[in-house]
């Protein structure tokens, strides 16, 4: 076991790097234990248009880089690994990775959430080539293409609105013949000219030789396979937090996000902080991972001084 440290952050996404640069800067020696998936969903996207200070665009893999470079210059120790296990019952708390005990006065966990996949060889070879989880992120790139999306709860026709404003036409391919999403929602698609609809339907491949071309779909029903011209492929079938290691240490909702107090990145474990996606159902941006991994910073800044200040009294 080494001896306790200050903070340690699990994850480095944007939410994890940023924590590490304040607290980095505020001399509490963090350290990041990165993942072997260290940079979080940005490592998989191609271009960042809308990530402030670039005016002409980032790579994902290249801001990642950048934001891990700017944390380990004031001072972050990184771990490339994966964390196996915490105990958040006693102090110091304890994290371990591997044979190794680290423990810590206080952990920021900026481990993410995962885009649910079709799960096709095609779907990943051909991700940041066309095929997307974020219309947010990347709908701006597809302006006058066809595209479609795959979903039907509210996010999903939520983006496929969105997209509309880019593409020349959305179909939204659902599996079943009626879409889960709120009545208004619907209604929203339904009066949408731009939008079409592939009810029964799931995608059986993606086609394309480095870019996605288009799609065969499997009706349901029948079995009839079919075609699908396309230009891009938005996948909205939901996220999963990355928590399965603080079930039983802190308070989740009922999707599985750690809950956090109101405008704060406090969780139910005084010193325990979280950050970015695996507590944000709503935004799912770079850039507001990054502020709540500012936050999460400050937090644990202020919460170790006064718990010193306390002690000491």
């Amino acid at each position: 076991m080494s001896e306790a440290r200050d903070v340690i952050i699990i994850g480095s996404g944007p939410s994890g790097l940023t924590a590490a640069v304040y607290t980095a800067r505020a001399n509490l020696h963090p350290l990041a234990i990165e993942g072997v998936g260290a940079g979080g969903q940005l490592m998989l996207t191609t271009d960042v248009e809308n990530f402030p200070g670039f005016p002409d665009g980032i790579l994902g893999p290249e801001l990642m880089m950048k934001m891990r470079e700017q944390a380990a210059r004031f001072g972050t120790e990184f771990v490339t690994a994966d964390v196996d296990r915490v105990d958040f019952s006693s102090r110091p708390f304890g994290v371990w990775v591997g044979g190794t005990e680290y423990r810590a006065r206080s952990v920021i966990i900026s481990t993410g959430a995962s885009a649910r996949m079709l799960g096709l060889e095609s779907e990943q070879a051909l991700l940041g080539h066309g095929v997307s989880t974020c219309a947010t992120c990347d709908g701006f790139f597809f302006r006058e293409k066809p595209l479609a999306i795959v979903g039907g709860g509210d996010s999903a026709i939520e983006e496929a609105v969105f997209l509309t404003k880019f593409a020349t036409k959305v179909t939204i391919v659902h599996r079943r013949e009626e879409l889960r999403a709120s009545k208004i929602m619907q209604d929203r698609a339904f009066a949408n000219d731009k939008i079409d609809f592939r009810w029964n339907s799931v995608v059986e491949d993606i086609v394309g030789d480095g870019r996605v071309e288009k799609l065969v779909l499997r009706d349901t029903v029948t079995g009839e396979l079919s075609d699908l011209a396309v230009e891009g492929l938005f996948v909205a079938i939901g996220h999963d937090p990355n928590t399965n290691l603080f079930k039983g240490q802190l308070d989740l909702d009922d999707e599985g996000y750690i809950v956090t107090e109101p405008d704060s990145t406090r969780t139910s474990v005084e010193g325990v902080f979280a950050a970015g996606d695996v507590q944000d159902h709503t935004y799912r941006q770079a850039i507001t991972a990054a502020g709540s991994g500012c936050m999460a910073a400050i937090e644990a800044e202020r919460w170790l001084a006064h718990a010193e200040h306390v002690a000491g009294v």
